[in-house]
């Protein structure tokens, strides 16, 4: 079960880009990515208060952890990931940024000393596939170097190195702490380096001048922030406290899947064979992964 729960929390990511798109029409990346921690610091503020007990004791490699999840995961991955769909082939960044269980299968290896799941080369390729034929088809790889050599591709590939490494630092934090700690404390701690980001910045606030148009920015910010922001982590975090931080990052393999598909559905593009293909192949990724997981022990927090 804690492994669908992860599964969900990264497909709600999935969602993401839309809401960020069509945010990108009024503000910057860092505006973006700092109204929507304002929003998430209002609901982990009061959820940190209530777990204050789970600080007590925290060691440096700990502080050390929750800085690269905040800044690292929650801050600088969101703003280069936000560049990347503002400057790159939004499909192309979707596809490059799940190179991120590579990362975090290393990072845990080394870091967490996890045994890794059997056949992992296999079940990577074929994941990375799944990702390739829900992006561009049948097509051959060549024809799409350009779309994949965008500054735009190389944000996004940045965005993944910083979210597999949070992967692994969260599952470390899960050890000694509850997942809603973990959550809030993402949020919290990553407002004060987006405030000085934002203002070493200097960008005009360009809010959009009618109210209706005000209306729909508002609503835009509170959904980005409450449902592929709180929510998701929520209940990534909640699964990734009982499973290892290599067969999370796989389960994060939803996440391109609900992108492409939206990305479809907002631009009226058709499903094409190649790309349900594309979506076989990660289901049977994750269906297996699934399958190694349950026959393990469950990890202890």
């Amino acid at each position: 079960m804690e492994f669908w729960l992860v599964v969900i929390g990264a497909a709600l990511w999935g969602i993401d880009p839309v809401f960020r798109i069509l945010l990108l029409k009024s503000l910057t990346s860092t505006q973006i990515v700092l109204l929507e921690h304002l929003i998430l610091f209002a609901a982990a503020a009061p959820v940190l208060w209530k777990n204050r007990a789970d600080l007590r004791g925290t060691s440096l490699r700990q502080v050390g952890a929750l800085l690269f999840i905040s800044w690292g995961g929650s801050a600088l991955a969101t703003i280069l990931f936000t560049l990347g769909l503002a400057h790159g082939n939004p499909n192309a960044v979707l596809l490059l940024q799940k190179l991120q269980p590579l990362f975090a299968i290393v990072l845990a290896r080394v870091l967490l000393k996890e045994v890794l799941p059997r056949f992992i080369g296999p079940l990577f390729l074929a994941a990375v596939a799944g990702t390739y034929l829900l992006t561009f088809g049948f097509s051959l790889p060549f024809a799409h170097v350009n779309d994949l050599m965008q500054i735009g591709s190389l944000l996004s590939l940045g965005a993944a190195l910083l979210w597999g490494g949070s992967t692994v630092m969260g599952r470390y934090l899960l050890g000694t702490m509850k997942y809603e700690t973990v959550t809030s404390l993402r949020f919290v701690l990553a407002l004060p380096l987006l405030l000085v980001i934002t203002a070493s910045e200097g960008a005009i606030w360009k809010f959009p001048a009618g109210t209706g148009e005000q209306f729909a920015v508002l609503i835009n910010l509170l959904l980005q922030a409450l449902l592929p922001g709180l929510l998701s982590l929520l209940l990534y975090y909640k699964g990734l406290s009982k499973i290892k931080a290599s067969y999370a990052t796989l389960a994060e393999l939803s996440f391109p899947m609900v992108g492409v598909l939206l990305n479809w559905i907002a631009f009226k593009a058709i499903i094409t064979p190649a790309q349900l293909a594309g979506f076989l192949l990660i289901w049977i990724t994750l269906f297996f992964i699934s399958r190694q997981q349950d026959k393990e022990q469950p990890l202890q927090q």
